[in-house]
């Protein structure tokens, strides 16, 4: 349930951005129900009637549907002339006055989590920018709820009673690589406040900040986190998107500031510090 409205959240964020940089007067959307082939429409925004609220659009029914049956964007000049859909939902579309509608999927892990529809109350082609606005709101959402998985995997992998000493064992190891994987994710949300959050779910692994005994720059610490789940100098890189001299670069200062001689060191040197889990 919890996941469900931080998702909701997330496409009604993402509708009032495309409405911003488009200019469409109408914009909707929701997720895929659990265990159910179809979409709740649950974010309404500049619509003038409730009659979308709660829609339930099936997998392969109306644009939306269509949308979901195929995983890609689907777009119509004049919804309730088009012959390119079915019209079970000709009625509440009508209502609403809608013309030219666009329905673009979210896509997670190539499952379709949910749909993105802009629209105008007037039967004017919607265009390439159009299109690809919406496009890149939905990659917002998908962007988000991966991360919002990631975060939830975290905290379930730390649940477990794990061993004292913080060694061993596939519990902590599942652990390190979760934490590493999320600082990864960090610099590549646009949003400053969901990056904040992902990088709050990250602390919740190691000690607080006013009890860690050294203090590594972010990058440093991004390093550290792949090399504590075991990656080595070129697979760090290629996570990071860095180039591997400058992935030493970033080791060398951090096993300076931890006083250590070697990358075991380091990593141990950091958790005793609480830096790593």
């Amino acid at each position: 349930m919890a996941a469900d409205v931080a998702g909701a959240v997330e496409i009604s964020g993402a509708l009032a951005r495309l409405r911003r940089v488009t200019g469409l007067p109408v914009a909707f959307g929701g997720l895929v129900e659990a265990g159910r082939p179809r979409v709740r429409i649950s974010e309404l925004s500049g619509t003038s009637t409730a009659a979308l609220r709660a829609l339930a659009v099936t997998s392969g029914n109306g644009l939306g549907g269509k949308a979901v049956e195929q995983a890609r964007p689907c777009a119509v000049t004049d919804y309730s002339a088009s012959r390119q859909i079915s019209h079970e939902y000709d009625v509440p579309v009508a209502v609403e006055g809608l013309r030219s509608v666009l329905a673009v999927p979210v896509v997670v892990r190539r499952r379709v989590r949910g749909v993105l529809y802009g629209a105008l109350r007037s039967a004017h082609p919607l265009g390439d920018r159009t299109l690809s606005a919406a496009m890149a709101a939905a990659r917002d959402v998908e962007q988000a709820l991966v991360v919002q998985e990631e975060a939830r995997a975290l905290l379930a992998a730390a649940r477990p009673q794990c061993p004292a000493d913080g060694d061993g064992g596939p519990v902590w190891e599942q652990v390190r690589e979760a934490h590493a994987a999320l600082r990864a994710l960090a610099p590549r949300i646009t949003d400053p406040g969901l990056r904040v959050e992902l990088l709050a779910a990250c602390g919740l692994l190691t000690a607080p900040e006013s009890a860690r005994g050294t203090n590594l720059a972010p990058r440093e610490l991004d390093v550290l986190a792949w090399v504590a789940a075991g990656a080595t100098n070129a697979a760090v890189a290629e996570r990071l998107g860095l180039r591997p001299e400058t992935v030493k670069g970033y080791l060398r200062s951090a096993m300076r500031k931890l006083g250590a001689h070697t990358r075991g060191e380091a990593v141990a040197a950091a958790r005793r510090a609480g830096l790593l889990p």
